[in-house]
């Protein structure tokens, strides 16, 4: 069910030409351990401007948008949620803002997904948002992704990336946080 569900979505996304990345527990299923997750997290390629073309995707993907002010939600939080009203599965739709969201949606490589290929950020883009989401659950899903892909990961583009949001105050300690990870 989840399956079509994001094969869907992606379909309507790229019908509209909206650039998408797929993030969160969804990714963290392709790169690290299976977990359990009740949502799926879309980061878009574009900002609130293109509010409009949003909401069509979502009619056309037969999603729902949940808040009543939809437009004022979307513009204060730079998220549109939503949520599957056959599979009641929740949909985060985040515009995109900064440099940082726009390359990693180029980075994006494409999945198979019921029979669709749907744009999941590269396992690096992942463990940088997950770090920077910085919760329990998080950390221990870097943990999985870099015990599965090992080798693979591009420490050095973590490295990079986390040097830049280091230098928000409610990212103060993501650097150390990662180093402490890989055994630095």
């Amino acid at each position: 069910m989840t399956e079509e569900l994001i094969a869907r979505i992606a379909r309507c996304l790229d019908e509209k030409n909206i650039p998408y990345m797929i993030i969160g527990g969804q990714a963290v299923l392709i790169y690290g351990r299976a977990r359990m997750t009740r949502d799926i997290d879309f980061t878009l390629g574009v900002d609130c401007d293109e509010y409009e073309k949003i909401v069509e995707v979502c009619k056309s993907a037969g999603i729902r948008i949940l808040p009543e002010d939809t437009k004022s939600f979307a513009a204060e939080t730079m998220v549109l949620p939503a949520e599957d009203t056959s599979s009641k599965m929740r949909i985060d739709l985040t515009f995109s803002f900064t440099a940082y969201e726009r390359q990693a949606i180029k980075r994006a490589g494409k999945i198979e997904v019921a029979g669709y290929n749907v744009q999941f950020a590269a396992c690096e883009d992942v463990i940088i948002q997950k770090l920077v989401a910085g919760r329990a659950v998080d950390i221990e899903d870097v943990k999985s992704i870099l015990a599965k892909q090992g080798d693979a990961v591009d420490i050095e583009y973590i490295r990079k990336w986390l040097r830049e949001f280091e230098a928000m105050p409610e990212c103060a300690g993501v650097i150390g946080r990662f180093e402490g990870l890989i055994g630095c």
